[in-house]
């Protein structure tokens, strides 16, 4: 008898999840930089520009990018890495990779491109020095099976940056539940042309772990030291892992 997770509030068998959230995001994908720009009032530029104030690589970095989606992380990785340094642009969803594989190259950048699963890398044990996954982790079936896998990919003292929208500060519950599913659903439909995407997007951020039970699982992934850094009143939090 087959597993059960969620899929927003529903319950569904393991196996389903992946195609469902495949679907969800097959959907959105040519509107999707467009739908992060109005439904976060453009607030997901500040949160990546700290993630990458944070990641404060150096030239000759190698990075890997999961969920990588239309490629704003990569392309800023790629900058600072320079052409010494690699960024792997990484998701499962072959319609978002192919956006941010489109979009890189229109703009001259050439990064190595591939189609994966975080919870089965197909690199090497320690062939990182940081990894990144921005709004990516809360769609993954097996959580703590991917967290283990960057940690495996790695290099010993690399870090994990895992961006991820979280547990609000009590005082903006109300305002960001009405926003959450009275609005996003309508800004979808309006947009993109699917409001039941959004309403999943809202109920998956409901679903996942709050910022204390991720940096638990983080540590128990591999992390030794995890840093919680809470962003627009724990809208959004970035956690960095450091690998024991």
């Amino acid at each position: 008898m087959s597993e059960q997770t969620h899929f927003g509030f529903q319950s569904v068998d393991e196996q389903e999840k992946a195609g469902r959230v495949r679907g969800v995001f097959d959907s959105v994908a040519s509107r999707y930089d467009v739908m992060n720009d109005l439904m976060s009032m453009g607030l997901h530029r500040a949160w990546k520009a700290y993630t990458v104030a944070v990641a404060n690589l150096k030239a000759g970095n190698r990075v890997l990018d999961i969920a990588g989606g239309t490629g704003d992380l990569a392309r800023a990785f790629a900058h600072k890495v320079g052409a010494s340094g690699t960024v792997v642009h990484t998701d499962i969803n072959e319609a978002m990779l192919r956006q941010g594989r489109d979009r890189l190259l229109d703009e001259g950048l050439v990064l190595p491109t591939s189609l994966c699963d975080a919870e089965q890398l197909p690199f090497a044990d320690g062939s990182f020095d940081l990894v990144s996954v921005a709004f990516g982790l809360r769609n993954m079936t097996h959580k703590e099976r991917a967290l283990s896998e960057m940690c495996r990919v790695l290099r010993p003292g690399g870090r994990l940056l895992v961006l991820e929208f979280s547990k609000v500060a009590a005082p903006l519950e109300k305002l960001y539940d009405w926003y959450s599913f009275k609005v996003l659903p309508k800004l979808g439909q309006w947009v993109a042309g699917d409001g039941d995407s959004y309403r999943y997007l809202a109920e998956s951020i409901r679903m996942h772990p709050d910022q204390r039970q991720l940096k638990d699982m983080m540590k128990t992934a591999g992390f030794g030291h995890v840093d919680v850094h809470n962003l627009s009143g724990g809208v959004v939090a970035l956690h960095v892992g450091i690998r024991c």
